[in-house]
């Protein structure tokens, strides 16, 4: 299975805050995958991913969310950390990619901190998700139906806790983003984008 994602091309959207392994892991495995992972980000400065409450290691974005374009990808991931999606939910860029990826049906995997990002783009609504415990409420305040499981898929939407759900996150977004596009997925984005 080491080429099951050859010539697919998956974004990871993060910044300043991330936490690094569910930045690093995921990466991992969509390149052990044959995949091609690529790094956005609001800007084109380095930052400085996070392991908690600690400094980790630096990354260098390889395109802006303005200068990405959706149909460049297969896949999309949204790793956590508190700062990460918090920031990134007040770019109007990344937001708009993030909206524009979810409404063509294509996979995206999301851990942690990182449905804040889905929920301002607004395409939580009738999805099944999970995600860090404190953003229960603000997902079913959004629409979603929030459940406590290690790794959730709805429709192509890949949803885990926190560092510790990586392996099951992993092997999940691995076998989505080799499935492709799903129609039900596009059709529930497009259903919660005009709510």
């Amino acid at each position: 299975m080491a080429n099951e994602l050859q010539g697919k091309r998956i974004a990871f959207i993060a910044t300043e805050g991330v936490e690094q392994v569910e930045l690093t892991e995921p990466w991992k495995a969509v390149e052990q995958a044959g995949g091609q992972p690529e790094l956005i980000s609001t800007d084109d400065n380095e930052f400085h991913a996070w392991n908690h409450f600690d400094k980790g290691d630096t990354f260098t974005p390889d395109k802006t969310a303005e200068e990405a374009q959706v149909d460049d990808y297969a896949g999309l991931v949204l790793p956590g950390g508190v700062a990460n999606p918090d920031q990134l939910r007040t770019d109007e860029n990344v937001v708009s990619f993030i909206r524009d990826f979810a409404a063509t049906g294509k996979p995206i995997g999301v851990i942690c901190h990182g449905p804040w990002t889905l929920i301002e783009a607004g395409v939580v609504q009738g999805r099944e998700i999970t995600s860090w415990p404190s953003l229960q409420t603000d997902l079913a305040n959004a629409g979603a139906n929030w459940v406590d499981k290690e790794v959730v898929v709805d429709a192509g939407l890949v949803s885990s806790r926190k560092p510790d759900d990586l392996p099951a996150f992993n092997a999940k977004i691995v076998e989505e983003f080799a499935e492709g596009k799903h129609e039900e997925s596009a059709q529930k984005t497009r259903e919660a984008i005009k709510h």
